[in-house]
């Protein structure tokens, strides 16, 4: 647990993984925010972004996270036992992550993460138009508030990946089982806006290979929306 008085995250800065091996080659720069589990991940994810985008390079700018604090845009009840309420430091830390990692990077951006993560990063997309792209792979959209948030403002960003697994609307738990629902009603407004968009959905449960899940993600605004 990093102390209450800092954000409680990390940014790795500019310590990159990109498919040349020089982040000054890269035409991709991916910003993830990542807990330590996550950032475990890391090299597999790359792997399958590079079997998916053979002719891209891209770096990735690994952002640690306190996940249920950096993450949450506005304060809200927890969804899950033995957990505590969720935060309200996405504003701080997407400003940080514009004032520190974005004027470092010339080449395109994506910002994107899987389950809270991926809520972090479509949330951003409504913010600024600073990202090519956002991904949000099983993103967090059953967060109380954001169906109304989603239908009164508009997405910045030009293209949005949204996916999730067939059987993440299947939980007792009634928060998150409104998932479905919301992340169809989330593809409708972005097609509305003319956001260019997919809506991919998953074998398999929240927990089902993240790792592959926010790859493909990753490909598909690498291949300029192409599978």
């Amino acid at each position: 647990m990093y102390p209450v008085s800092s954000l409680k995250w990390v940014v790795i800065k500019m310590r990159m993984l990109d498919s040349l091996g020089d982040p000054t080659k890269s035409e991709w720069t991916v910003i993830q925010p990542v807990d330590d589990h996550d950032r475990d991940m890391l090299p597999q994810e790359i792997l399958r972004i590079r079997e998916l985008c053979p002719e891209s390079s891209f770096a990735i700018v690994p952002v640690l996270v306190n996940w249920f604090q950096d993450l949450s845009p506005w304060t809200a009840p927890s969804a899950f036992k033995g957990q505590g309420d969720f935060g309200s430091g996405a504003e701080a830390t997407l400003a940080q992550i514009i004032r520190e990692i974005v004027p470092e990077i010339s080449e395109k951006k994506i910002l994107g993460g899987y389950s809270l993560a991926g809520f972090f990063a479509l949330w951003a997309g409504y913010q600024t138009d600073l990202f090519d792209g956002i991904v949000a792979a099983s993103p967090s959209v059953w967060y109380p508030g954001w169906d109304e948030y989603m239908a009164q403002h508009k997405c910045l960003a030009p293209m949005v990946y949204l996916s999730l697994g067939r059987q993440e609307e299947m939980t007792r738990n009634p928060v998150m089982r409104t998932v479905g629902d919301r992340i169809r009603n989330q593809f409708r407004f972005l097609e509305e806006q003319n956001v260019q968009t997919v809506l991919e959905w998953n074998p398999g449960n929240h927990f089902s290979e993240p790792e592959r899940r926010i790859a493909a993600g990753f490909a598909w605004i690498m291949n300029n929306g192409n599978p």
